[in-house]
């Protein structure tokens, strides 16, 4: 032991426990122990990591092992999707107080924003109401309504449960973290979903990060939509490409460099970095740092294989589209999610709708814009759906299409809708879940989720308890959590 080591330890008794292994971490039985403490999920020598379960088990028994998250940016109308309103035709070109249902203006539903901008038809009493641009059929045999743009999806609507009453609180787009978050934009910055189960499940495979995220990027304020804040670097949410020749940014050498030079050069990389954990024992970002070397090496071979496509038949590459320019891309990106799922990733979001603010917002030509994204994702989407029940795979996989909020029943300008938190659709699907259902519903003009109403992290819950998990139990000290950050399991969903 060095001198200096020597009195800093002689106040205490004894010699500390840090020092003693920073000491010993300079020869080879402190990069084993190190090591082993690794292994173990132990960096710190004196206690545990804090919060979440150790051993990376569920709480209780659970009823899925992963999630893959559809994330439509840009506030997709329910009105022209899963929420028919027929009304609207009816009275269409009429204000809202000159309807029948001038109520909806004095609701107290309407306190549930927290505007950054003034939105949702700045004029709720002059705006006037503007038919639905699409038609609706019966689907299946639970005979689940959904729109003329959605065909392929209708096909499976006897395996999603549709929720027509979801509200939320931002009404910009600062909704897209929220709905991940559970917290309004305003509140800072908070762990999204993906980070959270990723947290409270650990690995499923060594291979393969457990948490990746596909598609453009959502807001970047906090991280967007990978961030674990105070969770740890740890649990971020790694970005893939849907690219054969560079689905990792960054990850292939620059210069050709075999592969056993590369383990070499990882296996010193590692033994440094052990080192230096021993030395700095309570430095998350170096732990972090540690696991991400580690596993960015294993996904050099594991992240090309995801993406070998032509190893999938004919027949399951037109189930997603990808016979076609139009489907082809987010085809691609469902069609590696369900490889992704197959090898062990906990939790996989694919986001859809490029832009500032999301491709699906839209304020003007609502019937060409939704027209067109429609017609990018709705076989791709179907298509996994149905990839998964024949694989078995959707009995313990969580489904889950979202959206930040829906749009106004008002007009907004000759031809578009407004961004609209008040009531708006999501869907669900896969293990543990009814299958065949409509839950909750909006008033006569879409306005307000006025039946069996749901917060954005009543979505988290229901993902929690069917993935084994007890939110409260993932409690971090210091990290005081509201009680609407918990949510309330659907149990009128879960089958």
């Amino acid at each position: 032991m060095s001198e200096n080591r020597l009195m800093e330890a002689q106040p205490c008794c004894g010699v500390g426990r840090r020092a003693f292994l920073a000491d010993i971490g300079m020869g080879f039985w402190g990069v084993a122990l190190g090591a082993l403490l690794y292994r173990d999920g132990v960096v710190r020598a004196d206690a545990p990591p804090l919060g979440g379960p150790l051993d990376g088990k569920p709480h209780f028994p659970p009823r899925a092992k992963r999630v893959i998250w559809l994330m439509m940016r840009g506030g997709v109308s329910h009105l022209e999707s899963f929420d028919p309103k027929p009304a609207l035709a009816k009275y269409a070109g009429k204000t809202i107080g000159q309807s029948p249902y001038p109520g909806v203006l004095s609701s107290p539903f309407l306190k549930n924003v927290r505007e950054q901008v003034a939105n949702n038809i700045i004029d709720k009493t002059k705006a006037t109401l503007f038919p639905v641009q699409v038609g609706f059929k019966k689907g299946g045999q639970c005979g689940t309504e959904v729109s003329d743009w959605w065909p392929h999806l209708r096909t499976c609507v006897d395996e999603i449960v549709v929720l027509r009453s979801m509200w939320t609180t931002d009404n910009n787009h600062g909704a897209q973290l929220q709905f991940l978050t559970g917290r309004h934009l305003l509140d800072g910055c908070f762990p999204t979903i993906g980070a959270w189960v990723h947290y409270g499940l650990g690995a499923l495979s060594d291979d393969l990060p457990q948490f990746i995220s596909m598609g453009p990027a959502m807001e970047t304020q906090c991280g967007g939509a990978t961030d674990s804040d105070y969770l740890g670097p740890e649990y971020a949410g790694v970005l893939l490409n849907v690219d054969p020749k560079n689905p990792l940014p960054y990850a292939r050498p620059e210069l050709p460099v075999g592969l056993r030079e590369r383990a070499v050069k990882a296996r010193l990389l590692d033994r440094l970095n052990r080192l230096a954990a021993v030395e700095y024992p309570a430095d998350e970002k170096l732990r972090a740092r540690i696991k991400s070397y580690e596993l960015a090496f294993r996904m050099q071979t594991a992240v090309p294989e995801v993406m070998r496509f032509n190893e999938e038949s004919e027949a399951t590459r037109r189930l997603y589209g990808l016979d076609h320019d139009v489907t082809r891309p987010f085809g691609q990106q469902l069609l590696a999610a369900r490889r992704l799922a197959e090898r062990g990733v906990r939790f996989i979001q694919v986001i859809h709708g490029a832009g500032a603010a999301g491709a699906w917002d839209a304020h003007s030509a609502l019937r060409q814009n939704h027209t067109t994204l429609c017609a990018q994702v709705d076989r791709p989407i179907a298509g996994l759906l149905k990839d998964l029940k024949q694989r078995g795979l959707l009995d313990d996989t969580l489904v889950v299409w979202a959206t930040e909020f829906g749009r106004t029943p008002c007009a907004q300008g000759p031809d578009g809708r407004d961004h609209h938190n008040y009531g708006f659709s999501i869907w669900m699907a896969g293990g543990g879940l009814k299958r065949g259902l409509v839950h909750g519903a909006t008033d006569e003009l879409g306005f307000h989720a006025v039946e069996k109403r749901h917060y954005v992290t009543d979505i988290h819950a229901t993902l929690f308890r069917l993935l084994g998990l007890d939110p409260r139990r993932l409690e971090i000290p210091g990290r005081k959590r509201l009680e609407i950050d918990y949510g309330h399991p659907i149990d009128e969903i879960l089958a």
